[in-house]
């Protein structure tokens, strides 16, 4: 019985310890991605459901457009991000450094400890979960990613929005390095008048 006990405690030890391999296979598979196009449903800790089509190119390129009722286009192809809420036909600028998730996403990663740390990880037979926090950007929120492992894939992010929101969004029929037409990723819009910026 102590011996079955120990076998236990010893697994679930190991499960929820991160190696060095298991922080390679996340990093080489974010930065080995060119490009991301899924389907997704994100819900909110507020309640709020909705779903849509993500493009993403890197570097630093996103198209998130999200289906009625919810009536929402993000670009981003530069530095900032572009939220068009067509319902009230108002743009909002976004800084990218306010979205963790798109960050991570869209850039280089290196999760050394120096400018990305593990704050939580855990992995069982099915998925592997890790928790990512930017360590001198103390205004940026963590990210959780869940990946499945066979195939290593990315299923899932959350992160915490400015609003304090806590938002996740779950990844279906994924596809990556495709060719995606960069015109998904420029923004024209008719008028400006109920502009904003957002900091």
């Amino acid at each position: 019985m102590k011996k079955w006990l120990f076998l236990i405690l010893f697994y679930a030890s190991f499960a929820n310890a991160q190696t060095t391999q298991d922080v390679a296979q996340i990093e080489d598979y974010l930065n080995n991605i060119t490009t991301i196009k899924a389907d997704f449903v994100q819900m909110a800790s507020n309640g709020a459901t909705s779903e849509g089509k993500l493009y993403i190119s890197k570097p630093s390129k996103i198209r998130m457009e999200y289906a009625p009722p919810t009536d929402v286009l993000i670009v981003g192809n530069t530095e900032e991000i572009v939220f068009h809420d067509k319902e009230l036909d108002q743009i909002t600028n976004i800084d990218y450094d306010d979205v963790p998730g798109t960050k991570i996403l869209t850039d280089t990663i290196k999760i050394d400890g120096k400018i990305l740390k593990v704050t939580d990880f855990y992995k069982d037979a099915g998925s592997t979960t890790v928790t990512l926090e930017y360590t001198k950007e103390k205004d940026m929120g963590p990210i959780t990613l869940v990946f499945s492992n066979k195939p290593f894939e990315l299923k899932q992010w959350k992160i915490i929005d400015p609003q304090s929101v806590e938002v996740t969004l779950s990844l279906y029929d994924m596809h990556t390095n495709e060719s995606i037409d960069e015109n998904l990723f420029s923004y024209k819009p008719k008028a400006r008048k109920n502009s904003k910026r957002r900091h």
